[in-house]
């Protein structure tokens, strides 16, 4: 049987979004530790989120590559945030 990637995107997207803190943005967000840009990261990976729900809304289907790469893209941005002590 084949993997449905559909799925498996949309839950990569789901997890995402309750590991990140994409509601709490504002002029307090950053903290005294900065290694990168979290309101930068935060927002990047948000517009990858958007185009992605909006390309499976469209029908896309994603193949692991697209899987891997926002996972993997998702992985290094919790890290900064959590070396940054926002999570």
């Amino acid at each position: 049987m084949k993997p449905n990637t559909t799925k498996a995107m949309h839950r990569l997207i789901v997890q995402i979004k309750d590991a990140l803190p994409f509601n709490e943005i504002d002029s307090n967000f950053c903290s005294d530790v900065c290694t990168g840009c979290s309101v930068k990261l935060i927002s990047f990976i948000e517009i990858e989120i958007d185009n992605w729900e909006y390309k499976l809304n469209k029908g896309k289907v994603p193949n692991f590559k697209d899987i891997n790469k926002l996972a993997n893209t998702a992985k290094k941005i919790r890290a900064v945030l959590l070396k940054n002590k926002l999570i």
